[in-house]
């Protein structure tokens, strides 16, 4: 018999031999997510090397494929703290059509994984956005709006820690103030300036 094999959906290759390598002592703070979390070291590189947090984004990724790497990814490195920020690919539907609800019930998958293994939880809303470049056909502003407000409502509901980048970030029309992003997703060096000013109410950080 002749055996195919898929591909790596999950991308669980991605940081394995960086997760096997790592001194898990020195990690207070996981941040998994997207390409917003994968670029943050390159843009802001001291926000990681000056303090005990590690970078586990990958670009395009959505929550179900958040959901399958979380073991690996989060709770296997035993941080104090899981800071996540994920849906918007969801919303582009990069992996397949999904309502806003599904995209609750796999963060909320998350954070239970998380509680079972003595991991807190911090619950980020999504950055505004009302287009995007790679999905022209989808008007994400309202389901931006949407998301968030189901967020918030989910991380009060279970006294969670709920960081409100969209507030800080959000132009009149509802997308991302021009001046913070290279693109009308993506924040630059100001808008993740912005970002740890946000995070740093909830979060002790080393501006060094």
């Amino acid at each position: 018999m002749q055996w195919t094999y898929a591909q790596d959906w999950a991308q669980l290759n991605r940081y394995q031999k960086e997760n096997e390598a790592l001194d898990k002592s020195s990690i207070d703070v996981v941040f998994l997510g997207d390409s917003i979390t994968e670029g943050w070291p390159q843009f802001h590189p001291q926000f990681f090397t000056s303090n005990p947090f590690v970078g586990r984004g990958i670009g395009g990724q959505t929550t179900p494929q958040m959901l399958l790497r979380f073991r690996q990814d989060v709770i296997a490195l035993e941080p104090r703290k899981v800071v996540l920020l994920a849906g918007i690919n969801d919303i582009a539907q990069n992996t397949g059509p999904i309502c806003v609800d599904q995209i609750m019930d796999n963060i909320k998958s998350m954070t239970e994984l998380a509680a079972a293994h003595a991991i807190e939880m911090v619950i980020c809303s999504v950055l505004p956005a009302n287009s995007f470049p790679w999905r022209p056909e989808i008007i994400p502003t309202q389901l931006v709006i949407d998301l968030n407000e189901k967020l918030k409502a989910y991380a009060n509901e279970n006294n969670l820690i709920y960081v409100d980048y969209y507030t800080a970030m959000v132009d009149q029309k509802g997308g991302l103030k021009a001046h913070l992003g290279y693109d009308t997703v993506h924040p630059n060096s100001e808008g993740y300036t912005v970002m740890e000013n946000v995070l740093s109410n909830h979060l002790p950080i080393n501006h060094e």
